[in-house]
């Protein structure tokens, strides 16, 4: 039997992954990281996502990284300036959070190691990727053979989004025959449901859904869990 364990942030492009892992692999779960991140709405999302794909959910608080690390997505402004330069590095937008996705596909390896589960599966993508570091494909192999190596293991470390627009990934989602799971996710920076419609990734989803050709389930009401 096949597993495989997907990091589900709430967002889409987690969600559509959980769809292509549960395609994959015989058995799938889903960890989520409680990071102090500005809304716990993307916490709340990601429990009626796992609950919709009936899976099991693992939640888990990593609040050092709120303590430890700059990013304005750590902090509670009422209003959100996605569009200025991080305050550590002007080459990177402020919403970067240094060494997150290094480390919760770590904590997701700790945890996988315990359960047997040899596939991790996240939702990192060059294409979009906001000039992110830890998004790029480079990273993700060098963290790879850094845990196998580390943790006398093998993993795999699955990236099915890394060069998908973001059309193709929500065709990619209907060919899964899930787009109806994407009502449940959370997009939006400022927090908003079903998005505020101005800040950058709810720019970045509206398009793709217009460039796919697809009407976004999101503006249809939430589906039953």
């Amino acid at each position: 039997m096949t597993k495989g364990l997907v990091i589900l942030s709430g967002g889409q492009d987690s969600t559509t992954c959980l769809a292509w892992a549960l395609s994959k692999f015989d058995e799938v779960e889903a960890i989520t990281f409680s990071y102090g991140q500005r809304h716990e709405i993307e916490i709340e999302q990601s429990t009626k996502i796992a609950a919709a794909f009936r899976i099991k959910h693992k939640i888990v608080e990593l609040s050092g990284i709120k303590q430890t690390a700059i990013s304005n997505l750590l902090e509670k402004k009422e209003k959100l300036d996605i569009n200025e330069a991080h305050k550590i590095n002007p080459e990177l937008p402020s919403s970067f959070v240094p060494g997150r996705n290094l480390i919760f596909i770590t904590y997701a390896a700790i945890y996988a190691y315990g359960k047997n589960i040899k596939n991790l599966v996240t939702g990192v993508c060059e294409t979009d990727y906001s000039g992110y570091p830890d998004c790029r494909m480079d990273t993700i192999t060098a963290l790879q053979n850094t845990l196998n190596v580390g943790m006398e293991a093998n993993f795999i470390i699955h990236t099915p989004l890394m060069y998908l627009t973001k059309a193709e990934t929500i065709q990619l989602m209907q060919d899964l025959g899930h787009l109806d799971k994407l009502a449940l996710t959370q997009t939006c920076y400022n927090g908003v449901r079903p998005g505020c419609g101005k800040c950058p990734s709810c720019k970045i989803r509206a398009n793709g859904f217009e460039e796919a050709g697809i009407e976004d389930p999101l503006f249809k009401g939430e589906i039953e869990e």
